[in-house]
């Protein structure tokens, strides 16, 4: 087995600025900086894109310290557009955010341009917690799971 660590997950944006201020106003990231912007033969080879040029930035993610993993938001060039995400979508499906309320989250979520996906709903683990939850989109159409351990849960 290899020596690994996890470090980010990538977001392809229609407009990298503003999806970034998205989930730094709703969910508390902040930009690590430098801001990104690659282009040339290495950036061709590597992504296996003609022509790749993108821009963007790192956000860290709420509850991690300094060096915690980043949600990297990019703009290609050229951009290809992809099906609208689905919950059952195969692939990559969600990013998920422990929050106090999800009701309060999901309102925060839908002011900023987010729209919904589903009903807040809550769930009984196998461990006896039960979880309230609901699937909601950011502005761009990416699903984002809230999700909060039901108090007086085991």
């Amino acid at each position: 087995m290899i020596v690994a660590r996890y470090v980010h997950t990538n977001l392809v944006a229609r407009d990298w600025r503003e999806l970034a201020a998205f989930y730094c106003a709703v969910f508390g990231c902040r930009p690590v900086p430098p801001e990104r912007k690659y282009s040339g033969e290495a950036l061709e080879r590597g992504t296996g894109v003609a022509g790749a040029a993108l821009e963007g930035v790192h956000l860290a993610l709420p509850g991690y310290d300094e060096g915690g993993p980043t949600l990297e938001i990019f703009t290609y060039s050229p951009l290809q557009q992809g099906a609208v995400p689905a919950p059952n979508r195969t692939g990559f499906g969600h990013i998920a955010f422990a929050v106090d309320s999800v009701a309060k989250a999901r309102y925060a979520v839908l002011v900023a341009g987010g729209k919904p996906v589903g009903e807040i709903v809550t769930l009984s683990l196998n461990d006896g917690r039960r979880v309230e939850w609901c699937y909601v989109s950011d502005p761009e159409g990416n699903i984002v799971e809230l999700q909060c351990v039901v108090p007086g849960s085991p």
